[in-house]
């Protein structure tokens, strides 16, 4: 393991010990600070490295989300990571589900589901996940990147208002949130490479934070949210009749 100079006390050797058993040459990289632990890994596996990986950083200067949009991991404020597994799905359709739905999960029962990528808690952002993937010579590698607020934000002109886990759990941490989902997280995602996202389905409509309401699409699709099929694609009823989202953004209509 490679723990740089981190700045909090972080349960490397207890996580390490519990996954290593089922990922056979994993590693947890941890580091003071990064670009980004999702661009990093990809530019491993570019190189032909496809080895498990956990790899943290303290601080990302240059983090992303889903549709390029940046996401700034402060030390203690946010807990941000990427996992990188060799990885070979029948199919990869629902993938990012399955991850919201572990962390979910995890972190909490009244955690819900923002389709396809979000966290949220009381109809705030909790945390967001990231997936990628690279192929080389018939294998396949995901990168999955995780963020989640510690503490509120000090920048209050977000897009999405934001929760925290601080507002959770007392005296909520980066560490102690690492801890708790990383095994987990690894269990879903061996799981999912076996079974696919349809036997989650029912857990993630019980979580699913848009099941119910009016929503739209970004590319033009307006109706009831009826939450999402065995495939992980957002069903939406509409006036024409029931139509399935696989890649598009979604909002809630006003009412």
């Amino acid at each position: 393991m490679n723990t740089g100079a981190p700045l909090q006390r972080w349960p490397a050797q207890a996580i390490w010990q519990s996954v290593v058993p089922q990922w056979p040459g994993f590693s947890i990289e941890i580091l003071p600070e990064i670009d980004s632990s999702n661009s990093e890994l990809m530019r491993r596996a570019r190189q032909g490295r496809y080895d498990p990986i956990l790899l943290l950083a303290e601080r990302q200067s240059a983090g992303r989300g889903r549709q390029g949009r940046s996401w700034l991991g402060e030390p203690g404020h946010a807990l941000t990571f990427s996992i990188g597994l060799p990885c070979q799905p029948h199919n990869w359709s629902g993938l990012s589900l399955a991850v919201g739905l572990s962390l979910a999960e995890s972190l909490g029962e009244d955690i819900q589901l923002k389709w396809p990528n979000d966290l949220w808690w009381h109809q705030r952002k909790l945390g967001g996940i990231l997936i990628e993937a690279a192929s080389q010579g018939g294998q396949s590698y995901a990168v999955i990147g995780v963020g989640l607020n510690i503490e509120l934000p000090a920048n209050k002109d977000l897009r999405t208002p934001a929760a925290a886990l601080s507002e959770l759990w007392q005296g909520a941490s980066a560490p102690l949130a690492l801890e708790r989902v990383v095994k987990p997280l690894l269990d879903a995602l061996k799981y999912f490479e076996t079974n696919g996202f349809s036997p989650l389905q029912a857990r993630f409509n019980a979580r699913d934070a848009l099941r119910g309401l009016n929503i739209t699409s970004s590319d033009g699709l307006e109706g009831l949210c009826a939450g999402v099929d065995g495939q992980g694609a957002l069903q939406i009823d509409t006036p024409q009749g029931r139509v399935g989202v696989s890649s598009a953004e979604v909002s809630v209509r006003p009412k």
